[in-house]
């Protein structure tokens, strides 16, 4: 037992330092001492039920994720060389060179035009990017940018955003550890104008009208958006959601008139 609880207390330490958290910001956020904390990272103190999903809320994820210590995600950035890592207990999600220029077009145009906006953090992309994502595939029946989305707490979390990001951070965007109001916020400004040739006028179309529809939403008020889209809503937390479920949706989040040809 007390190997389990060192091996959660070294997920929940590297999650931190991901973060750019100290432990005492982490601590304060989970309403324990720095020094309760420093002892869970360690092993040498058992943690709650409570601590567990405040920590999984704080860092995105779910308690499954943080206790299922044999299997993790692993996200790989297809190249000319491949890659060579199948030795490990993951789950591999292989994304395609192509879908990572499209992904990082699609961002930079999104930071582009509303990037600035003090409301635009992280976790605002994050379902921005689900919209653009599933009301475009409900519309034409084909992806778009076709990342994976993962059902979180705070609603659907692209899985390969941060691998994309590490990427283009410093050549093509730049991140910034801000707050917004007071809550922590990271937040993304681009560094160069997107590539318009790689997107195609009905899926500019497709961006525009999720951004002007969504766009003036905090963290709080698109994540409690996105947990009514029936895709969302049908996932079991911290399940891959199901492109084919965006035609089992309602109002107003159906984008398809389904009594006409779709063009």
């Amino acid at each position: 037992m007390k190997t389990f609880y060192k091996k959660i207390g070294a997920t929940i330490k590297q999650l931190r330092k991901s973060a750019d958290l100290s432990q005492e910001d982490l601590a304060s956020k989970i309403h324990i001492n720095r020094i309760s904390l420093s002892n869970i990272e360690k092993g040498e103190r058992n943690i709650s039920a409570e601590e567990l999903s405040k920590i999984a809320e704080i860092f995105n994820t779910t308690t499954d994720k943080l206790i299922n210590l044999k299997q993790n995600e692993k996200v790989v950035l297809e190249d000319k060389k491949g890659d060579d890592s199948r030795k490990e207990d993951l789950i591999r999600i292989s994304v395609p060179q192509k879908n990572v220029e499209k992904f990082k077009a699609v961002l930079l145009y999104i930071l582009n035009k509303i990037g600035s906006k003090p409301n635009i953090g992280e976790t605002v992309i994050y379902k921005l990017l689900y919209f653009i994502d599933f009301d475009f595939y409900e519309k034409y029946e084909e992806q778009l940018i076709g990342a994976t989305y993962q059902k979180n707490h705070h609603g659907p979390t692209p899985m390969e955003f941060k691998k994309i990001v590490d990427q283009m951070e410093g050549k093509e965007i730049t991140k910034i550890k801000d707050k917004y109001f007071q809550y922590p916020q990271t937040k993304y400004l681009p560094l160069k104008d997107p590539d318009l040739k790689i997107l195609q006028a009905h899926e500019v179309k497709i961006i525009d009208e999720v951004l002007g529809k969504l766009s003036d939403l905090n963290a709080t008020q698109i994540s409690d958006y996105s947990h009514n889209d029936i895709p969302w809503v049908t996932t079991e937390n911290g399940k891959i959601i199901d492109y084919e479920k965006v035609f089992y949706r309602t109002s107003p989040y159906s984008v398809r008139a389904y009594d006409e040809e779709t063009i």
